[in-house]
């Protein structure tokens, strides 16, 4: 059998990796003075192993919420003769200056700082401590490491454990004294973001022998600098970089060049016009060009070949079929060319064999794997062009759509763009529809990223968005894995303060779900998150608005789930008011019949409940229990479910019946009356995980109409529904309970007859288990 799509397992690196970095006091660590983390005295880690933990370390601060920042984390490798460090990667405000102290003593030869915003010029000072050995250098959005903290001049703290965090709005003080002199390793740059006040050109001076440069969104005072690499330099981004002649008269003479980016956000803001003779220039002029990048700009119709004189058949990436003339000189094509917010990339022949654009999907899958580590204001808008793909088309090259969305949704956790965008994505991408080739690994990352998102932001887009993708999992099978998160957030969701209708609907739907079929260990632990006192709060919401709709009917079901065999959830509705509740949704909506089915089921949870019954036992409830039993609503499951809950508090015996009216007997005359008048083979919208509760009721002569109740629901289940049914009986020891039925004298004929029609049917299903019934088995309630 094929392997599905994602299924490919953790590394067995991965995996000790992850389980260290969970469990450092256990593995690596001990508890030192003050409650430091310290590295145990034996351990010498090389270092595939240290960047490994650094960098997942990183990951799981970022997408893992149960996971616990440790305060002293770099001072781990704070010696390189225990532990060694050469590749590390570090992103988002998480990261501070003591951290990168922390390691000042090891030989980094990769150092990526990506939107490391609580860095302040002191860690400049650090990087110095890395320059003899440093080869690439990322810096990008981190603007804030170029000013000083209170205009504190540059200076490195040996001791630096009661740093004073500071918000980078207190940094204003511009660092002058900085340079990269002495970094004379340091091959690959990136700047990205370096704040205007910055001189590029000054800073950058040292440096002679860079072969990748990343300025991104800097502004240039001048461009001849660049020359001092024209025969080194391999790799030049100037993404929204303000275009000139000068400038691209300067980028063409860097002869060496293998990858030039000169793309920008959009063409809204580019006032530079890419012509024919700019696009001629720099194929002629850079043969060596590999991959290029002029999303953004406005493209001259003379750069094109007229649509009638294309080349006929399919597309083509042979340069000499090139419908965009300028290309058509390329000794061979490219291995990428972006064109996203540009004209050229709806052209039939483009010599290039990856291509940005927003023409198909290829094109956009495309977009969304170049763009989204520095360029989500890209990555967002590619991916809403493949939330309508998905939506409208269909999505042909699903593993790899799902995985750059959920990749872009880690990436840029805290994007609120990205996360409205991508989740409206995953919705589509999990339906039916593309199931099937999806892999439980693979869903699982799907949920997380989720979680990550309702988690992060409150906001009703992304949250309507999370819930719904939820909608598409099987619930609550699917979400085990993460069940005490996703009904923490949901419950937040459902707070009395948020009125949005439409996530209130789904948040409750998904919660009703999650404790439907579960084990009781599940659902007092939900219990104890306050589910219960949420729904109520939410029914007496409605109560209110004099609104019966499907949050309140939803909120009753998920109450009748989350009682069943749960005591202290029974404890809960009775605590928090749910009997006054109960009688005036009786009051306010006398004709809603599946909200009276939920309730009685419910109240069937309670009354199982020896030790809450008496609570039950007022004239009051009584009188309502009583009255429901001539129900006719939702067929027979208000009048059963009435008689159930009468039948438990009868099982008590008449000694505890203290009131005068009504009267025990008329209510047992009227339970009877019920009985007889409900049809024996009809269909039911309940769900039994377990017939303990009934067949307690069985062999005892305290009251004769308990017993014949227990009897009707055992015969109607096992006849209806017998490979079902039938094997739960006989595993529970139903037949010999039954048996003493017929021993016993209280027991009514009428009761005795129906007791050896449903061992009949058991004995009829062991001897052929292929059900006979016509029927669809389909339950759509929990048994309460």
């Amino acid at each position: 059998m094929a392997a599905k799509a994602g299924d490919n397992p953790d590394s067995l690196m991965t995996l000790a990796t992850v389980f260290c970095l969970k469990n450092l006091r256990k593995t690596m660590c001990y508890q030192g003075f003050r409650n430091k983390l310290c590295l145990r005295s034996d351990i010498f880690l090389p270092s595939e192993i240290c960047d490994k933990l650094v960098n997942t370390y990183m990951e799981l601060v970022h997408t893992d919420s149960n996971f616990e920042p440790e305060e002293s984390f770099f001072q781990l490798f704070s010696d390189p003769r225990s532990t060694r460090l050469t590749r590390v990667q570090l992103r988002e405000d998480f990261v501070r200056d003591r951290d990168l102290e922390a390691i000042r003593k090891q030989d980094l030869i990769e150092l990526h700082l990506t939107y490391c915003n609580s860095l302040s010029s002191r860690s400049l000072k650090t990087l110095t401590c890395f320059r003899e050995t440093l080869v690439s250098l990322c810096l990008f959005g981190c603007s804030q490491i170029f000013y000083r903290k209170g205009g504190a001049p540059l200076a490195c703290n040996e001791d630096t454990e009661d740093e004073e965090d500071e918000s980078p709005a207190s940094r204003q003080a511009l660092e002058t004294d900085f340079n990269f002199q002495g970094f004379n390793r340091l091959r690959l740059l990136n700047l990205g973001g370096l704040p205007d006040e910055m001189d590029a050109e000054t800073l950058l001076k040292p440096l002679k022998s860079l072969t990748s440069l990343d300025l991104s969104n800097v502004q240039l005072l001048g461009t001849a600098f660049f020359t001092q690499w024209k025969d080194r330099l391999a790799s030049l981004v100037l993404y929204n970089v303000d275009l000139s002649d000068e400038l691209v008269s300067t980028v063409v003479e860097l002869v060496n060049l293998r990858h030039l980016d000169i793309s920008r956000e959009s063409r809204r803001t580019s006032k530079f016009k890419m012509t024919r003779k700019i696009l001629t220039a720099i194929v002629q002029r850079l043969v060596n060009l590999v991959s290029l990048d002029i999303s953004g700009h406005v493209m001259l119709d003379n750069c094109t070949v007229p649509h009638f004189e294309e080349a006929m058949g399919r597309p083509s990436t042979e340069p000499c079929k090139s419908s965009i003339y300028p290309f058509q000189e390329l000794k061979r094509p490219m291995q990428f060319l972006g064109l996203y917010d540009t004209t050229l990339c709806n052209v039939t022949h483009i010599p290039a064999y990856k291509v940005t654009g927003s023409k198909n999907e290829d094109q956009v899958l495309n977009a969304i794997e170049a763009y989204t580590e520095f360029r989500p204001e890209l990555a967002h808008r590619a991916i809403n062009q493949l939330f309508d793909i998905a939506r409208i088309q269909h999505c042909s090259q699903l593993l790899r759509a799902l995985q750059l969305v959920i990749a872009a949704l880690k990436c840029h956790k805290y994007d609120k763009s990205i996360q409205v965008t991508g989740s409206a994505a995953l919705f589509y991408l999990t339906n039916t529809e593309y199931r099937s080739d999806q892999s439980v690994r693979l869903r699982r990352e799907v949920i997380q990223v989720v979680l990550n998102g309702m988690e992060q932001y409150q906001e009703v887009t992304v949250q309507r968005n999370c819930c719904l993708t939820l909608c598409n999992f099987s619930i609550p099978e699917e979400l085990e894995f993460q069940y005490s998160r996703v009904n923490q957030l949901l419950l937040k969701i459902l707070e009395p303060a948020r009125q949005d209708e439409s996530i209130q609907r789904i948040a409750v739907h998904l919660c009703n779900a999650l404790v439907c079929q579960v084990d009781n260990h599940h659902k007092e632990a939900v219990g104890k998150m306050g589910f219960v006192k949420t729904m109520l709060n939410l029914i007496q919401k409605k109560l209110q608005d004099r609104m019966c709709d499907q949050v309140m009917e939803f909120s009753w079901s998920a109450l009748w789930n989350i009682t069943d065999e749960t005591p202290d959830n029974c404890q809960m509705f009775l605590n928090c008011r749910g009997m006054s509740l109960f009688l005036e949704c009786l009051q306010e909506f006398p004709d809603k019949q599946e909200l009276h089915r939920n309730m009685l089921g419910l109240l069937g949870n309670v009354a199982e409940v020896k030790a809450l019954r008496p609570q039950l036992l007022t004239p009051q409830f009584i009188t309502v229990f009583s009255n429901l039993l001539d129900s006719k609503a939702d067929g027979i499951e208000v009048s059963y479910n009435a008689c159930g809950v009468l039948s438990h508090i009868m099982f008590d015996g008449p000694e505890v019946w203290s009131m005068e009216e009504p009267r025990r007997d008329t209510v047992m005359d009227k339970m009877w009356d019920a009985i007889q008048s409900w049809d024996v083979s009809s269909r039911r919208n309940i769900n039994y995980r377990s017939f303990e509760p009934i067949l307690r009721l069985l062999p005892q002569s305290i009251s004769p109409v308990s017993q014949h109740w227990a009897t009707w629901a055992l015969y109607n289940l096992v006849s209806v529904y017998p490979s079902k049914y039938c094997p739960l009986l006989i595993k529970e020891g139903g037949i010999s309970l039954l048996e003493k039925v017929l021993e016993l004298e209280s027991s009514q004929p009428e009761t005795k007859d129906m007791a050896r029609k449903v061992m009949e049917q058991c004995e009829t299903f062991k001897e052929d288990p292929m059900e006979t019934n016509h029927g669809q088995e389909v339950n759509y309630g929990q048994r309460g």
